[in-house]
């Protein structure tokens, strides 16, 4: 298969760089740096962390960040060489040359810009899993991991597939193609937004009742204190897979879920599991869900109208040289690819200041909606032993990989919350 020469090694030599000064930064910015006023306190992981679970944390979260950091520019590189080294083009032009009709050929062609995506990005990938066992926070076995990536990559592919076949039915039509794409996008998200607990949740866990009836009885009377329409509580057989511990609040109208992973149930106490709990329905009460909605629609719009016109600029520039004939051409699909996944980047640190700001809101409303913060820094610190986190990351990984409060932040508003109700202790 003939590859053009035009991937140049200009770039890998610059994602070389790149990834060296990525690793400076992660191995110089200290993995639990502790101010001063807080040096003992509970919110110190030198009082609830061993010595070894310490450096286990400060080898772990620099790695974890470095692959971060590392796998955006790596996605970039793969849908750049897809286009420059001819890849795109060569595919479009040997499926035309297969007499298919394009009712055949275009799926082909997502399939094939899907899978080679897929497999060039699966080293960062197996090191993360590899990563995460060695250190006893994955559990799952590699034949459960890879089944997992297979059934992402199948449900990805399908989601992918369909939002091609549109997004490039109206890029060939006249008129303000970026704003039926994005009109498009509305009722699109909303409906993911409905069928994930209902549907693609349940092709990676097992969901049953919760096992302990006497905990769901209390978790349904929070819900109905929050005014959350749930008759059940939902468990999910997470310990196959994880020692991690989880909660969450998911779906819209009947599709809403509240659900606990069993990791949780083992792990916590009750005090503990009711405030993850009381804290997941605060996104149900303060209307979190729907606000999420509402951005993810919002946002949507000015990518879709931002990327149109760098899409637009792109085919000027470059389209020529990839072999791009028109703007609805296949073959810009490694392109479009490309402009989403960099305006994704680049709005990273609003939407994780945003996400940041909502789980400090629905810790506040657990704590209040209970009128006790009794669990809150033991569960955080449990969470933290389980999962060797940095418990206050440097700048850059708070801004582009921390969509939650760091554990010290959760940790000292549970002892502000004790200290302002004269509470002992939390």
């Amino acid at each position: 298969m003939p590859v053009r020469a035009r991937f140049s090694k200009k770039w890998l030599l610059l994602l070389l760089l790149y990834a060296i000064l990525a690793a400076a930064y992660v191995w110089y910015t200290s993995p639990n740096n502790v101010p001063a006023a807080y040096k003992g306190t509970a919110a110190d992981p030198a009082t609830y962390f061993t010595s070894q679970q310490l450096k286990d944390s400060e080898v772990l979260n620099p790695i974890r960040n470095w692959i971060f950091f590392t796998s955006i520019p790596w996605e970039w590189l793969i849908y750049l060489f897809l286009l420059s080294g001819g890849l795109a083009r060569y595919w479009r032009d040997a499926l035309e040359r297969s007499g298919l009709p394009l009712v055949i050929r275009f799926p082909l062609f997502v399939l094939l810009v899907d899978l080679a995506s897929f497999v060039l990005y699966l080293p960062l990938r197996i090191f993360s899993y590899w990563l995460s066992k060695h250190y006893g926070i994955t559990t799952q076995p590699a034949a459960g991991w890879i089944r997992d990536k297979l059934v992402s990559f199948g449900v990805g592919y399908l989601t992918m597939l369909a939002v091609s076949i549109v997004a490039f039915w109206i890029l060939s039509r006249r008129g303000r193609w970026w704003l039926k794409l994005w009109l498009v996008s509305v009722p699109f998200t909303v409906f993911m937004m409905y069928v994930e607990p209902v549907i693609i949740d349940p092709l990676y866990n097992h969901f049953t009742t919760l096992s302990d009836p006497q905990l769901e009885a209390k978790i349904l009377d929070l819900a109905a204190k929050a005014d959350i329409p749930a008759d059940r509580v939902y468990e999910a057989d997470m310990s196959k897979k994880t020692n991690a511990i989880n909660a969450y609040v998911t779906g819209i109208g009947s599709s809403l879920r509240i659900v606990l992973w069993d990791t949780t149930l083992k792990q916590l106490t009750e005090p503990e599991i009711l405030l993850i709990m009381a804290h997941e329905m605060g996104h149900y009460a303060m209307h979190h869900l729907e606000w999420s909605a509402v951005g993810a629609v919002g946002s949507s719009l000015a990518v879709i109208w931002l990327g149109g016109g760098i899409y637009v600029w792109c085919l000027r520039r470059w389209g020529e040289g990839w072999g791009i004939r028109s703007r609805s051409d296949m073959t810009a699909l490694p392109l479009l690819l490309l402009i989403m996944a960099v305006l994704s980047v680049v709005s990273l640190p609003v939407s994780n200041a945003v996400s940041r700001h909502a789980e400090s809101s629905a810790d506040a409303y657990a704590m209040k909606l209970l009128n006790t913060s009794e669990g809150e820094v033991s569960m955080q610190q449990k969470t933290g032993v389980i999962t060797l986190s940095d418990v206050n990351p440097p700048l850059l990984v708070r801004w582009f990989r921390d969509d939650h409060p760091s554990d010290m932040e959760r940790i000292i508003a549970a002892m502000d919350f004790a200290k302002s109700h004269g509470q002992a202790g939390s």
